[in-house]
């Protein structure tokens, strides 16, 4: 199982990392392959918050985040409840500079719930 796991982390990120160069390459265009909403809780958004500043510096109008070394390692997950499990945190995605920024400001507001898991709608700040 656990080869599967990094596979799929090595294909996501190459994956990224291809998507980075087109959407270089057609910065001027809006970023199709940028995601709409994200799931996250509050050990990713504390991560993503500590590496805002090293994210925001990329040049470009897409930006790959990716948070798969905050991820928590040797600590077993609560077995889900029968009723609705929690969504699966989102450690890497491509947003767009304008979505960059309305995340960190949606992560930063007071009394804001994160745990088990929130959805963070990226098109909410314009």
């Amino acid at each position: 199982m656990k080869n599967s796991v990094f596979s799929w982390r090595g294909a996501v990120a190459g994956l990224a990392g291809s998507l980075l160069l087109i959407a270089n390459a057609s910065a001027e265009d809006a970023c199709g392959l940028c995601v709409k909403q994200i799931v996250t809780n509050s050990e990713l958004a504390t991560c993503f918050l500590d590496q805002y500043d090293q994210i925001a510096k990329s040049n470009s109008n897409a930006v790959v985040v990716d948070l798969s070394s905050c991820a928590s390692r040797g600590i077993v997950e609560a077995l889900p409840s029968p009723t609705k499990a929690p969504a699966e945190p989102d450690v890497q995605f491509m947003v767009s500079r304008p979505q960059l920024q309305c995340l960190k400001k949606q992560l930063e507001t007071p009394g804001i719930v994160l745990d088990p898991s929130a959805t963070i709608e990226l098109d909410n700040c314009k």
